[in-house]
């Protein structure tokens, strides 16, 4: 089984991270919650998600580790093997090299028959890592799978080295290698093979623990991503409804008062709709058509509200081409409208301006509905979190008991 297990609700932070055998669905991912443990299908719930969302977001966290899931390992050494082979076998060489009588051509000779022998001792200890780590492939069986991949080089490397010695001692390259010397060749011949078994073996273990590491990480950041999302669509899927009902009995009251108003008020709900469809799934879009839709929203929200609200535009030409991430500025005209109040005699102005620096400010006068609000509104702190994950730089914040300022960061374009 394959578990990932997190932390706290609000900050996502990977704490142990399991690989395993089995293929990974959502079903058998794990969040830790101030209640206890909760499926994947069980968190997603939470947010209402359809089982194609859920698809999706499995296929985000498969993409973006980009692991097999049938737990086939493989090893990527093609550069350590060519490079690593003559390091190897050159020690071996020049031991020889004063029996040789410095005779280069057996040098050569000895050299690739060394090659060959060693190339065929890489690949069955090569063989075997993968046969352990398909074993115990998990982190947390690191000590079992280091104790039997090695166990094994040594036994490989005892059975192995009485053939190999046998003949090298019968190599008719110089006849200088007597049968007296056939135990103490064999002694060198084991004490270089296990020193050449257990560093090439220290090196693979080297290589996985950091790919173990690096898909960590990759996942980590996958799962946050896909949770992140599965909030912003959670969040879409609230508001859309509550706005279209809203915005149906608007349309409802004017079509028997002004047909005129009806009928532009239908263009602007269609050019709403239409944008949440082409641009709600995008990372970035430009600020020209955040203000195009946000105006159309403003729209419908005044013919709602009336003269109980009010907006003031102020976007400078030169920064129109800037991008950021789409429904940004919905999600702060939506946040000021759910928390304060909107009356006749109170009316809400928001101010949508953007500064010299080339970011762009949000603000509007506090005057707080008698709810409970929370130190960070929830359509805000989805949006925080997508500043963060798509590493822009961080939304500002203010509150100073008058006014609340939200100053959204502008990414040049190219």
């Amino acid at each position: 089984m394959k578990i990932i297990k997190y932390r706290g609700i609000g900050k996502i932070q990977p704490v142990f991270l399991r690989f395993g055998r089995q293929k990974c669905g959502f079903n058998r991912l794990f969040f830790e919650t101030g209640s206890g443990y909760a499926t994947f299908n069980e968190r997603f719930t939470r947010h209402q998600l359809t089982p194609s969302e859920s698809n999706r977001y499995e296929s985000m966290i498969k993409l973006s580790t980009n692991q097999a899931v049938n737990g086939n390992e493989s090893i990527n050494d093609k550069w350590l093997q060519i490079i690593g082979l003559p390091l190897a076998v050159l020690p071996f060489v020049f031991f020889y090299l004063h029996e040789y009588g410095y005779h280069w051509s057996l040098f050569a000779q000895t050299f690739i028959w060394g090659l060959a022998s060693t190339g065929i001792t890489w690949q069955l200890l090569r063989w075997w890592v993968i046969r352990v780590r398909r074993q115990f492939g998990e982190r947390a069986e690191f000590r079992q799978r280091v104790v039997k991949t090695f166990l094994g080089y040594f036994v490989f490397t005892i059975l192995m080295q009485p053939g190999e010695t046998w003949f090298v001692s019968h190599m008719d390259f110089t006849g200088l290698i007597a049968p007296a010397e056939f135990p103490r060749v064999y002694l060198i011949h084991i004490g270089m093979a296990l020193l050449f078994a257990f560093l090439v073996g220290g090196i693979y273990e080297s290589m996985y623990y950091l790919q173990k590491n690096r898909e960590a990480i990759r996942e980590a950041e996958a799962l946050k991503k896909a949770t992140l999302q599965s909030q912003y669509d959670s969040l879409k899927n609230q508001v859309n409804p509550h706005f279209l009902f809203n915005s149906l009995n608007s349309l409802s009251s004017l079509i028997t008062e002004d047909k005129k108003q009806a009928g532009a008020f239908l263009d602007e709900l269609a050019s709403v709709y239409r944008y949440l469809l082409q641009e709600g799934e995008r990372e970035l879009t430009s600020l020209r058509s955040e203000v195009t839709f946000i105006r159309s929203y403003i729209f419908l929200i005044e013919t709602r509200f009336s003269s109980a609200i009010s907006f003031d535009i102020q976007v400078d030409d030169r920064f129109l081409d800037d991008l950021m991430p789409p429904l940004t500025l919905q999600t702060l005209v939506e946040n000021a409208i759910r928390y304060n109040v909107i009356l006749p005699e109170k009316p809400l102005r928001l101010t949508i301006q953007t500064l010299e620096n080339g970011r762009l400010l949000v603000s509007n006068p506090i005057q707080l509905k008698p709810l409970r609000v929370t130190a960070i509104p929830i359509g805000l702190g989805t949006l925080t979190d997508r500043f963060r994950r798509l590493g822009l730089p961080a939304l500002e914040i203010n509150d100073n008991g008058e006014e609340f300022r939200v100053t959204v960061p502008l990414l040049r374009k190219g």
